[in-house]
């Protein structure tokens, strides 16, 4: 089991997103996510989002919102609880990133990017600003095979 944060850091209708293409063996690599990573020992979600946040970007946070927890389930990778964040402040500018590349690029545009199928669904909770939610993503191969959303399946019905 993993436990990770992701934060979709938002200034001027835009998000920073993260191009995976540089680590190897990256379940992401090829897709556009936001930032984020594994827990350390001892760490609190807020501990976490902050410390993966500095590393991969060279920004320091200062407002940020706890969306929600994702679980993933798949038949390929241990299952993850992932801590969803958004973010609109910050001090600092993007720098250099060791796990891809970093644009920013405008919220209308995010769905045309490379994406997981799964994000896809948290992403669209996010735009519909949808209050604290549970979402579990069941995935077969890179196929989204389950969406399961506070408890209740939302596909397959």
């Amino acid at each position: 089991m993993r436990l990770t944060t992701l934060c979709y850091i938002e200034r001027g209708g835009k998000y920073l997103m993260l191009y995976r293409n540089k680590k190897k063996n990256d379940a992401n690599q090829g897709k556009w996510i936001g930032v984020g990573g594994g827990f350390s020992e001892n760490e609190s979600p807020e501990e976490c989002l902050c410390r993966e946040v500095f590393e991969e970007t060279g920004l320091t946070l200062s407002s940020w919102r706890f969306r929600g927890i994702v679980t993933f389930v798949s038949d390929r990778y241990e299952t993850e609880y992932m801590h969803l964040f958004t973010a609109d402040g910050f001090s600092g500018e993007p720098g250099e990133c060791p796990e891809g590349e970093l644009a920013w690029i405008p919220a209308e545009e995010i769905e045309k990017l490379p994406l997981w199928e799964g994000d896809r669904v948290f992403l669209r909770l996010l735009r519909e600003n949808e209050p604290f939610f549970s979402l579990k993503l069941s995935y077969t191969g890179d196929r989204l095979s389950k969406v399961t959303l506070n408890g209740k399946a939302l596909f397959p019905d």
